[in-house]
């Protein structure tokens, strides 16, 4: 069977750094960071004092108030994402096969925020009084069901969950099933909202999240001196077509996904393989389903998450793949900048990597100090760095081992 192109024709973001695609990626490409004194919770007697949070964003909007208080709020930032990138890329559901246009959007945890309300509700009151709507806005596959609803998309709609792998493989099998015939237009990506006292505890419980309360030393990937992840949260999703399609109805092309590597370390719950060969050969796969070499990348998104083990495990598999290549690679970490979104990391860093590929610019690796010898491969330190470049990688790898790597292609 031919296997078809694959394109992206609009892009939707509510980050911490830009409640739009655009504001995002021109915040990101300047170096402005998101993270800021924690808000959404109260830190009194709290380990964890700062957060990259979504700011001014006014679900009002894009729905009604009564819409918004039956809309946990990872969802409200999906149809938000999902908004932007349908009006980008200009597809009527009028002209289009319903049947044929699909929605793949993830969520690593759903409605946190919700769970927590709904408990302490029962507790007060039982658990027969909990809201009607406890359910349907906590479950992570809401986002997707409600976007799908919203364009009228009437095809497959899926919620993959592989933790902070999420966005990314959302984006990935969006990729095949386009790729394979199945569908002509996906939306897809990923949201995650779950800065709450529950979801901020348990990650600081596990020793996973950085304490400093300095939000330009908290999230500082690949320096000798990180220690944790910062918590993010916000929205991505692009919509995807094939090439013969969006050619078709005269659709503005803004990148190309060309390849995509999944696979599984099969080692731990939260750690990665040290030598990180899980990673390695999910890169490797990525780069045979694009059918390039490795030195015909010249920009790595990376996972990059600022934690001791996994930025160290991450330079290793690329060193792997890449091989004398690495040294003049560029990897930089956007994460120092949005935090970790979690689910929705992979489709926010997805966005981020295809502008760098149209600016033909490597967004920065920001507030970079002490350098690390494991950590050795340019990072775009501080500042963002010109490249030409024809294809680049995104990285994403989640709790449970779950690996996912997409290339993308200059157009």
């Amino acid at each position: 069977m031919e296997k078809k192109r694959v394109v992206i024709t609009g892009m939707g973001a509510i980050s911490p750094i830009g409640n739009s695609a655009y504001e995002m990626c021109d915040n990101a490409f300047s170096g402005v960071g998101g993270i800021a004194p924690l808000t959404l919770i109260d830190t009194t007697d709290r380990k964890v004092k700062v957060a990259a949070e979504v700011k001014g964003f006014d679900p009002a909007s894009v729905m009604t108030k009564m819409e918004a208080r039956r809309t946990a709020r990872f969802a409200q930032f999906a149809v938000a994402a999902a908004d932007e990138a349908l009006r980008q890329s200009g597809v009527d559901i009028k002209d289009e096969d319903p049947a044929r246009c699909c929605v793949y959007i993830s969520s690593g945890i759903g409605g946190l925020k919700t769970i927590e309300t709904e408990y302490e509700r029962g507790k007060r009151r039982g658990f027969d009084s909990v809201s009607p709507l406890f359910i349907p806005m906590c479950i992570s596959n809401m986002a997707a069901g409600l976007v799908a609803i919203r364009l009228g998309f009437q095809g497959s709609s899926s919620c993959i969950v592989t933790a902070c792998a999420s966005g990314n493989n959302a984006i990935g099998e969006a990729f095949r099933a386009l790729r394979d015939g199945y569908a002509d237009v996906i939306c897809a990506g990923g949201s995650e909202s779950s800065i709450t006292d529950l979801g901020v505890g348990g990650f600081a419980s596990m020793r996973a999240v950085s304490t400093s309360d300095d939000p330009e030393r908290a999230c500082i990937p690949f320096d000798k001196e990180r220690e944790g992840f910062v918590m993010g949260e916000g929205a991505g999703v692009l919509m995807l077509e094939t090439y013969d399609h969006a050619v078709k109805r005269g659709a503005k092309i803004l990148g190309e996904i060309t390849g995509y590597g999944v696979g599984c370390d099969a080692h731990h719950m939260t750690a990665p393989l040290e030598d990180g060969s899980g990673a390695a050969r999910t890169m490797q796969d990525a780069l045979d389903d694009a059918g390039i070499t490795a030195d015909q990348i010249a920009y790595i998104n990376a996972h990059g998450t600022g934690t001791p083990m996994n930025d160290a495990s991450e330079t290793r598999a690329v060193k792997k793949v890449f091989g004398s290549s690495a040294e003049k690679l560029v990897m930089s970490s956007t994460k120092s900048m949005t935090g970790h979104t979690l689910g929705a990391s992979g489709a926010i860093e997805a966005i981020i990597t295809a502008e760098a590929l149209h600016r033909q610019v490597a967004p920065p690796t920001i507030n970079y100090k002490v350098p690390d010898p494991e950590c050795d491969i340019d990072k775009a330190a501080n500042a963002a760095k010109s490249l030409e470049m024809e294809y680049a990688m995104s990285n994403s790898f989640g709790f449970g081992g779950h690996n996912a790597s997409l290339i993308f292609r200059r157009v």
